[in-house]
């Protein structure tokens, strides 16, 4: 790792600073220090938000122009062969730094910010975006950062911008509404118990969602590996089963929230002329906080819209229940 990336280590050699203070000091000094991100900061100034209501739940959608990198991205095998990969430290901007976690991550600012605090934790080595292999480091990461943060991922086929290479996000708490503990608790519905924790899958969201806490990280990974595999052998497929996985820890406990996919982007995205809509799904969209990087989607977005572009993107609600009847 060139040194002169590591704006900070964690843990450092004292062992006396704390991961959510070490994040706080580097966005503060990347904001000074490098313009891109200032830029992309003083954009979120401009920023617009709509409350959408539809029959069972509201939906957050922000028009936010600096995402189109993200929501354009190609990501098809041949377009992702051709460009450098942006996520390896060699191709990192000039100024940009990071926090080396566990010396194998590198916590950086995300230059076009869906919020103040959005993260991009990314393996050091160039390595395919799989979840597997690493959910220790995802519970892991949720819990160092701590109540303050979220931590998320994005399948290869569910939102990743990079699936060449391992990468989490991280949010504040409180940015992404399918995470509020109300909300779980209204829309709950089938339950399933793995090892001792209690799996539920919740209804009329017009989305998959299996979610469930525990006090350990044991606990806490045992049913997501269940989830993995099960989902695997549902859909006959060898493949990692089209996920966004979404991490939360708080009062010693972790909140995981599994959204079940059935494709990338809808249809809608691929169309040309007035058709077209510019919006690619991954957890933050799939958690009821919908970007878009043109005003006019931004503008046409309802209710109606959002459910068909939910129901589109996620598994259909009977194969969702046969992976929750098939994790016990």
């Amino acid at each position: 790792m060139n040194s002169a990336r590591v704006f900070a280590a964690f843990p450092d050699g004292a062992g006396t600073e704390q991961l959510d203070s070490a994040v706080d000091r580097l966005l503060e000094h990347q904001r000074t220090a490098w313009p891109d991100l200032a830029r992309g900061l003083k954009a979120l100034d401009s920023i617009r938000l709509r409350t959408i209501t539809g029959r069972h739940y509201a939906t957050l959608v922000q028009f936010n122009p600096i995402r189109i990198t993200s929501t354009g991205a190609k990501v098809d095998p041949g377009s992702i062969a051709r460009r450098r990969c942006f996520l390896c430290v060699e191709n990192l901007p000039e100024l940009q730094q990071g926090i080396l976690y566990r010396d194998e991550y590198l916590i950086l600012c995300n230059p076009a910010p869906i919020f103040r605090g959005h993260f991009t934790i990314s393996h050091i080595e160039h390595r395919a975006q799989s979840i597997e292999n690493a959910l220790e480091t995802l519970l892991s990461l949720a819990r160092d950062l701590g109540p303050g943060c979220q931590v998320f991922y994005n399948g290869p086929r569910c939102g990743a911008s990079a699936p060449d290479h391992l990468h989490f996000q991280a949010s504040p708490s409180g940015a992404i509404p399918l995470s509020a503990r109300p909300f779980l608790e209204r829309h709950s519905n089938g339950r399933a118990v793995v090892q001792g924790t209690e799996v539920t899958l919740l209804e009329g969201i017009d989305r998959s969602v299996v979610t469930y806490s525990a006090r350990s990280l044991g606990q806490a990974a045992q049913p997501l590996v269940r989830i993995l595999e099960t989902a695997r052998r549902v859909l006959a497929s060898a493949d990692e089963p089209p996920v966004n996985i979404l991490v939360s820890w708080a009062d010693g406990i972790w909140q995981v929230i599994v959204v079940l996919r059935s494709k990338h982007r809808p249809d809608a995205y691929f169309l040309e002329g007035a058709g077209k809509l510019l919006v690619s799904p991954a957890a933050v969209d799939m958690g009821g906080l919908i970007i878009t990087p043109r005003e006019e989607d931004f503008e046409r977005m309802s209710a109606e819209l959002i459910e068909s572009v939910y129901r589109e993107v996620s598994l259909e609600a009977g194969v969702a229940v046969r992976i929750l009847e098939g994790l016990p």
